[in-house]
């Protein structure tokens, strides 16, 4: 029996590793309430703040080579109208690990008291490795796994727009226009990047003076596979502690927390178990999110605790 599972275990690994080479799939965030310019640019400069985003998640983990993301975002407004910022990510699938270096900018139009449009652009690169030396293959003489990619370079360019008051947001955007493949130099493995579209949600209610509901909506559709369905619902209790549970549609269910350390600092924690027949091979997914933030006035003012 250990036989057969370690046998699966290594097929399911495989095919992981090569559905991130053959597909590329944006990464999936479970706090992107908190982490929004990873998705759109035009989020950028909306908060009134200079805002430093960390965030690491590991999913599926207890399996070897499972999917590893983190990710370093810097966004702020430089005028009433313009906001700039930086987005760096390595993630990191099997035997393949891909740099993303995007820099974000945004246009903000004021259509009534307390209600802006944003659009943005975002442009820069992405870098492809993979290492094969890194997997164990029944064959590996095959020459699928022979012949690595190395530093193979792809441009970005996307883009967005992001309606949003001082209690609730709509977004639509897609991180990258280009649907552009990397090649070996046999051209016998392909990794191929599709079009990504984001539509992402949220409102903020007052439950109380000291609890706010905070729910969420997040779908994700590339081109090749399944849409993506994220739902959370959030409670923030005395603009301090957040806790909240998420749903993926067809894919994982979850846990959410927070905690306002200061007026500058926030931290968060997801955890995701999967709810699939693949659950009794992985311990779940996890993901932590570090958030500091510096105020800057620009006329209308929005709390950092909210979104």
């Amino acid at each position: 029996m250990t036989t057969v599972v370690t046998h699966l275990i290594r097929i399911l690994t495989l095919v992981l590793c090569c559905a991130g080479v053959y597909a590329q799939q944006e990464p999936n965030y479970s706090q992107y309430m908190y982490n929004t310019m990873a998705i759109n640019p035009a989020y950028v400069g909306s908060s009134d703040n200079f805002n430093i985003t960390a965030n690491y998640k590991a999913q599926f983990t207890g399996i070897n080579g499972a999917p590893e993301t983190v990710s370093l975002g810097l966004e702020s407004p430089v005028t009433y109208n313009l906001g700039l910022g930086l987005n760096i990510t390595r993630d990191a699938l099997g035997p393949s690990e891909e740099l993303n270096v995007d820099g974000n900018f945004s246009y903000s139009l004021q259509l009534s008291s307390q209600t802006y449009l944003s659009f943005g652009l975002k442009a820069g690169f992405r870098v492809l490795n993979v290492d094969f030396r890194k997997g164990v293959f029944d064959n590996p003489n095959d020459p699928l796994f022979m012949n690595n990619i190395d530093n193979q370079f792809l441009g970005v360019l996307g883009a967005g727009a992001y309606l949003f008051g001082d209690r609730w947001y709509v977004g639509l955007s897609t991180p990258n226009f280009f649907s552009q493949e990397y090649y070996n130099d046999e051209s016998t493995m392909v990794n191929t990047e599709k079009l990504n579209l984001y539509l992402i949600g949220g409102y903020i209610f007052d439950v109380s003076s000291n609890v706010k509901f905070k729910p969420a909506v997040l779908f994700d559709y590339v081109e090749g596979a399944p849409m993506r369905a994220s739902l959370s619902a959030n409670f923030l209790f005395l603009e301090k502690f957040t806790a909240g549970v998420s749903y993926n549609v067809d894919a994982a269910v979850g846990a959410l927390a927070g905690f306002q350390v200061s007026d500058n600092i926030f931290i968060g924690y997801a955890y995701d178990y999967n709810t699939s027949d693949f659950n009794r091979y992985n311990d779940g997914s996890h993901e932590v999110l570090i958030k500091f933030s510096l105020a800057r006035k620009r006329g209308a003012t929005f709390s950092p605790r909210f979104f």
